[in-house]
């Protein structure tokens, strides 16, 4: 898609900054939305805290809002629940649409969707039961990573180094939304690209002393290093990023959202997700590479809120991707 450019925050009208909610990413919900609220007050918007978790009637009160910026993280928000019942209100929202937050909060359907595009993920198996070890590890190898498939920012997620610990991360990652997958352990460096109205990002390459990059590392640890510029040569980035649209396209993701990956010795990303709203908190990845492109917080989360007012024709961007990334134009 191509941005929507919006100059007078009366454009916006009366918006609506879903937060909260209650998944089991609450916490951080609160803090990205509260850093929205705040940035676009700093802009003129008339913005208003709303968190689903306190009820709806909000959205359904006199006066109305005439859209929303959804900082909902995890399941309720970001998986096509909201956006489902903020397409019945007739209330214009930030982001993806229904399809492509369902696909994109959806690990297994975002592995397959990489794979039919032509985009290399870590090898993985659906674990049914924990007696599957054995096999799991005969075919995938150690360590892996265990995780459930319906979650996102590492919740219920181990990293497993020897047989006799994957029984028990099965049964954590179980507690959670959707099948279990374990997938192949990558040892490479990860990387995070923004993508935004159609613009991929810079990239930003993450290192953590732990285990991995899990959700103490995502949001609190002060020893997570970021590097952006990411260190990657400006023609291998620009590769990548048309991969990075491809992937975005793949799950059929719009408006604004990050992708992630791991860059082993091979030079070949192994595509992980997609994020369909991404951190926007004081150690989240998208204002990084935002920032590095010479877009403000402001700016950035002015930028979200434009993306409430594109034509939603679909749940995809209007243009299309072939597998080395190499944009076409929708047909009619």
């Amino acid at each position: 898609m191509s941005r929507v450019h919006v100059k007078d925050p009366a454009e916006f009208g009366r918006v609506a900054v879903l937060m909260g909610g209650d998944s089991a990413e609450r916490e951080i919900s609160l803090l990205t939305g509260e850093a929205v609220l705040a940035a676009l007050r700093s802009r003129g918007v008339d913005a208003h805290r709303v968190d689903p978790a306190e009820g709806l009637e909000p959205l359904l009160a006199r006066p109305g809002f005439d859209r929303a910026w959804i900082a909902l993280h995890g399941r309720g928000g970001e998986d096509g629940l909201m956006q489902g019942a903020l397409e019945t209100l007739g209330i214009p929202y930030t982001g993806s649409g229904v399809l492509g937050s369902a696909l994109s909060m959806d690990k297994l359907r975002s592995k397959q969707l990489f794979v039919a595009h032509g985009l290399a993920t870590p090898r993985w198996r659906v674990m049914r039961l924990a007696a599957e070890a054995e096999a799991v590890v005969a075919e995938l190898g150690l360590p892996l990573i265990v995780k459930p498939a319906g979650e996102g920012s590492s919740v219920g997620m181990s990293k497993v180094t020897r047989a006799d610990e994957l029984p028990a991360a099965f049964a954590e990652a179980a507690r959670w939304a959707g099948p279990v997958l374990a997938e192949e352990w990558v040892t490479g460096g990860e990387y995070s690209v923004g993508v935004l109205q159609g613009e991929v990002l810079p990239a930003v390459r993450i290192e953590t002393p732990r285990a991995f990059y899990d959700y103490e590392a995502k949001y609190f640890s002060d020893e997570t290093r970021y590097h952006c510029p990411c260190g990657l040569e400006p023609a291998v980035e620009a590769g990548f990023a048309r991969l990075v649209r491809t992937a975005f396209a793949a799950v059929a993701a719009s408006g604004w959202g990050r992708v992630d990956f791991l860059l082993p010795e091979d030079g070949m990303p192994r595509f992980l997700e997609v994020n369909t709203i991404p951190g926007m908190t004081s150690h989240s990845l998208v204002p990084m590479g935002a920032r590095q492109a010479g877009i403000d917080f402001p700016e950035l989360a002015w930028r979200v809120l434009e993306t409430s007012l594109a034509p939603r024709s679909g749940d995809a961007d209007d243009e299309a991707y072939d597998d080395a990334g190499v944009r076409h134009g929708a047909s009619g």
